[in-house]
């Protein structure tokens, strides 16, 4: 007997029954994909302007194509004087993010974690969350007075016998310190929240049964602890990596100063000169289209990486 041939899917006739049955679902989730649509993928097709002689009289359409094939901009940013400089600073201090910044949430959860006192452990979190909640500009305002030749800093350094009369943002060499070092202050404990809920998943009878077997706290915490929020570690680490282009350049622009440029001067911030200063649109958009770019490549290699070593992807 001949088998009865499959009948396709109606899909439109599924879907409208998912959105009938979790109707309330697709409206929470509305805003978010309305967000992205205008903010994130309209915008899109604005990086036309990076092949043209954008004119804003003109518009992006009736503006004229750039000389060289539409890549004038481009060839000018890697033949420019300015392309090493910021590339390499670029890439140094995501560089700097990635080994000092990223893991400090994480061991700051497994610490917490450890902590058996519960008002001290909220003490200890409700402090460490503090800082992300102060503004970036009141931050960099502080860094900023802390830096001065009579700020803390050189106070703190006097009082171990170390005579400085140094303004901190005055020296190049010292701002990716300053800059890693109050990303890891403000941002550690909040970032830490989700490490924390991982390990709040684990179950205790993996402890119960490591402890049987006379397991101290760090053999459970190297041995079911951190392997059970190793996943969520992987995946936000290629996230990061993701981001290695897009150093924060507000907390940037709100502490360099011309003197510091040879350590300061990023992609992003560069990008900000020319195109919101200079009124360079054609060449900013081009900057930042090679910024996405290399972004776009990065995480997709990290994640196949990830996927080959550690079974673990984004997708």
């Amino acid at each position: 007997m001949k088998k009865d041939k499959q009948q396709p899917i109606n899909w439109q006739r599924v879907v409208a029954k998912d959105f009938h049955r979790n109707k309330m679902l697709y409206l929470m989730v509305l805003p978010v994909v309305a967000f992205y649509i205008l903010f994130s993928y309209v915008p899109m097709a604005g990086v036309i302007i990076a092949f043209k002689e954008y004119k804003p009289m003109l518009g992006i359409w009736k503006s004229p194509w750039a000389s060289q094939y539409g890549l004038s901009s481009f060839i000018t940013f890697f033949s420019g004087p300015f392309f090493v400089r910021i590339l390499k600073n670029t890439l140094i201090i995501s560089i700097y993010s990635i080994i000092f910044s990223f893991p400090a949430p994480v061991i700051l959860a497994l610490v917490l974690n450890e902590i058996r006192f519960k008002k001290c452990k909220r003490v200890v979190q409700t402090v460490s969350y503090m800082p992300h909640f102060i503004s970036l500009v009141v931050v960099c305002g502080m860094v900023r007075q802390f830096c001065l030749s009579d700020g803390l800093f050189n106070q703190m350094f006097g009082m171990f016998g170390i005579q400085t009369n140094n303004s901190w943002l005055q020296i190049p060499g010292a701002f990716r310190t300053i800059y890693v070092g109050t990303d890891i202050w403000q941002s550690a404990g909040w970032n830490s929240i989700i490490y924390l809920a991982a390990i709040a998943g684990v179950d205790h009878q993996l402890y119960e049964a490591a402890e049987i077997d006379g397991a101290g706290r760090w053999k459970k915490l190297l041995h079911i602890t951190f392997p059970t929020i190793r996943p969520t570690i992987i995946l936000l680490l290629i996230m990061q990596v993701g981001k290695t282009m897009n150093v924060g350049y507000e907390k940037i622009l709100l502490l360099y100063n011309s003197t510091i440029y040879d350590t300061a001067d990023v992609i992003s911030t560069y990008v900000y000169r020319k195109g919101l200063l200079d009124f360079d649109y054609s060449y900013s958009t081009a900057v930042n289209l090679f910024n996405s770019i290399i972004n776009f490549v990065l995480v997709i290699t990290a994640n196949k990486i990830s996927a080959k070593v550690s079974e673990t992807s984004l997708f």
